[in-house]
Parts: C-alpha cells; structure tokens; sequence
C-alpha cells in the first residue's frame, strides 16, 4: 500500500474512528489520542497487510486495542457518562436519550451492536476486528439489543 494510499484511506475513515473510539472512551482528547496512536501505528506496519480490502477491519481493530491500553494505562474505567459530557453538546443527528442508554451498556455488548448498526460492519468484519468467533458476535448483538431495549424502557417509565 503506497503512503497517499493510506493517507486518502484514513482521511476518509476519520469520522468512523472516532465514533468508534468515542464508543469505548468518554473524553474527546482520549479518543484524539488513541486515534493518533493507531494511525501511526497503522502508518508503521502498512506493510504488514496482506490484503487492501481489510484495511477498514485492520485500521479499526488497531485502535480498538489502543482505546483499550489507554484505558489500562489509566487505570480504571472511563469517566462516568454525566461527568464526561460536561462541555459537550450532542450533535444534531444524536438522540441523547439514545447515547446514554448505549453507554450503559458494557462494552462487550457495546462494540458489536455500534460496529453492526452504526457503521454498517458485517459479522465477518466485526467478528475480525474484535478478535472473537462469528457465533459469539451474533450472541452479543442479541444480548446488546435485548438490554438496550430494557434500558430504554426503564428511562420511559422513569
């Protein structure tokens, strides 16, 4: 892959990796940072891929990884939803009911139901990028919307 290949490549990606680092970490410069780290360590091991066509599924399970060392290297979880979104405003095509009742839920669930509904990944793909069987994806994605579904539920009744 040429460098103005990955470069157009990831340009095109931005906003999708940081929906998906936003997905796992609360702060907006966490999720900077662990989206700087993976491209450069994309940008490193460019050569490493074997196939063009998973360079979506590649690029994306890089910083999956790294959202998850930052958390580690931090020692704890992420900030608590009502703390981190102090300063920022949903956008427009985000229904904050919505968010919230997502981010109650635990990332494993969280990740595949965002992957598959949001971005539009196959199982295949999401299965790949997070490392896990394709049957185990479908599980989560079935256990993510039941919860949600209760989640939302709750805040109706609330």
């Amino acid at each position: 892959m040429s460098d103005q290949e990955f470069m157009a490549r990831t340009r095109f990606m931005e906003r999708k990796l940081y929906r998906i680092a936003r997905a796992i970490l609360w702060s907006d410069a966490d999720c900077a940072d662990a989206i700087q780290e993976a491209v450069f360590k994309g940008w490193m091991k460019k050569g490493s891929l074997r196939e063009a066509k998973y360079f979506e599924t590649w690029l994306v399970r890089i910083l999956i990884n790294e959202c998850r060392n930052l958390i580690r290297k931090q020692k704890g979880a992420p900030l608590p939803l009502n703390e981190a979104a102090v300063g920022t405003q949903p956008g427009p095509e985000e229904d904050p009911q919505l968010r919230a009742a997502l981010m109650e839920l635990p990332e494993k669930y969280r990740m595949p139901l965002l992957l598959h509904h949001l971005e539009g990944y196959g199982l295949a793909d999401i299965a790949r990028m997070l490392d896990m069987p394709q049957t185990m994806v479908k599980s989560r994605l079935h256990q993510a919307r039941g919860a949600l579904r209760k989640i939302l539920k709750a805040g109706e009744n609330a």
